[in-house]
């Protein structure tokens, strides 16, 4: 059997192709964009996996899963040059933005009114979440970055990093105290 190898060489000097073949530096503000939304798709995947080891947490480790989804969507549709759409292309649309809405707002219903400022570390999936907002916020900041310098940035990816941020806070709270389980109602 053939096997395909995974390197190609053709970054070895610094550069890397984007969507439709056009190559750029890697330290290109475009793919840090995008390699930022990557790693933060990465922190995701290990609260996703935090989240499922918990039955309380089953539905949000579900979300976890849509949302790795969406980042992989935003990924695509950031290494993709304005004009150079593709059949079948990802989109980030509306409806994306507002499950997240709908997700925080479940989460925040269930809270006490926040009165000071929150400590990461209350127990491993409010850390992960706080670890995942950081990275969030700054992919945030790398997109404004990006758009205040001429690259085209979707409004809708711009929209739902900003409410993604709000999501992996809110859930932070929430991980420090959730609701009881099915098995522990009384």
């Amino acid at each position: 059997m053939l096997l395909s190898k995974i390197y190609t060489r053709t970054g070895d000097k610094g550069s890397t192709a984007l969507i439709g073949g056009e190559r750029i530096p890697k330290s290109h503000l475009r793919l840090e964009c995008y390699g930022t939304l990557d790693e933060l798709n990465a922190f995701t995947g290990k609260l996703k996996v935090l989240c499922g080891k918990k039955e309380e947490f089953q539905k949000i480790a579900a979300e976890l899963g849509e949302i790795q989804n969406r980042l992989f969507d935003a990924g695509s549709i950031l290494a993709t040059p304005q004009g150079k759409e593709w059949e079948n292309m990802p989109s980030m649309e509306q409806p994306h933005i507002e499950a997240l809405e709908k997700a925080i707002d479940a989460m925040n219903s269930a809270l006490q009114p926040l009165k000071a400022f929150t400590i990461p570390g209350e127990n491993e999936i409010n850390a992960e979440a706080h670890i995942c907002r950081t990275v969030c916020r700054r992919a945030e900041r790398i997109l404004c970055n990006a758009k205040e310098n001429g690259i085209a940035i979707n409004d809708n990816v711009m929209a739902y990093i900003n409410r993604l941020s709000d999501y992996f806070f809110v859930l932070s709270r929430y991980s420090a105290n959730p609701p009881p389980t099915s098995s522990t109602k009384p």
